[in-house]
């Protein structure tokens, strides 16, 4: 299981960063083109500093972090407060504005203006940045080295998960009044076991929205008590864990 597992893992990272790479090229030389023969000036030191336009309209918001299916692939991150209204009231509003990218967080649009295109069809100023980002709970990579799938996991096999402190488990998200639960899945699709979700970080939360057409992801895990072996035996309920990412990889 963890071999064929590793596989697909390393494949899907592969392309992944590959992707990345094509479209921050693609953009760099969209942004220089941008700056034209004669306008050297103002538009030209912009690019320089970073700075990049986007358009589009927003499907999902979760915190900071916000969704335009036309942004190239970067999540579009926002510090600070709205105008007026909140970020959840952009959804499903089409937007406009200008961001910087930063080699430290390269998957991040870091929002600096942010115009609403109105009913009436005239742009208008929701979002100047006025405080400098703070992502907690943003996961790069390299970040994600740290956590560790589980060969043969399974719910009476509990030494394997409490030797470790991060780890990642595959399978689809059950939500209920009772609380949430990760189905852990084999190579095979079968259930072996499952993990009771205490809590979910934005970044997260926000993961499993945006790829709301898939029902199965790798969840990253922070592993915290073990079901006691009464209740285990009995419902296939390993351990208990905060969520801290979620992908298809």
């Amino acid at each position: 299981m963890a071999s064929q597992m590793n596989k697909m893992e390393k494949a899907s990272r592969f392309i992944w960063v590959m992707l990345l790479a094509f479209l921050l090229a693609s953009l760099g030389s969209v942004a220089c083109q941008k700056a034209g023969v004669g306008e050297a000036g103002e538009e030209a030191a912009e690019t320089e500093e970073g700075l990049m336009s986007f358009e589009g309209t927003v499907d999902t918001v979760v915190g900071k972090y916000v969704f335009l299916p036309e942004a190239s692939g970067f999540d579009v991150f926002i510090q600070g407060n709205l105008n007026e209204g909140t970020l959840e009231d952009l959804v499903g509003k089409e937007v406009r504005g200008e961001g910087k990218i930063s080699p430290d967080f390269p998957s991040i649009l870091f929002t600096e203006t942010l115009e609403v295109k109105e009913d009436s069809g005239v742009w208008t100023n929701v979002f100047t940045r006025t405080e400098e980002p703070v992502l907690e709970d943003y996961m790069d990579l390299s970040a994600r080295d740290e956590y560790s799938a589980l060969p043969d996991l399974s719910y009476d096999k509990k030494d394997m998960w409490e030797q470790q402190e991060k780890v990642k488990v595959y399978g689809r998200l059950e939500k209920s009044d009772e609380g949430d639960k990760i189905v852990v899945l084999n190579d095979d699709g079968d259930e072996i076991g499952k993990v009771l979700v205490d809590s979910y970080t934005d970044f997260c939360r926000f993961y499993l929205k945006k790829l709301g057409n898939f029902d199965r992801f790798w969840f990253y895990l922070n592993v915290k008590e073990t079901v006691d072996w009464s209740v285990r035996r009995r419902t296939r309920e390993m351990f208990h864990a905060d969520a801290v990412f979620a992908g298809l990889f």
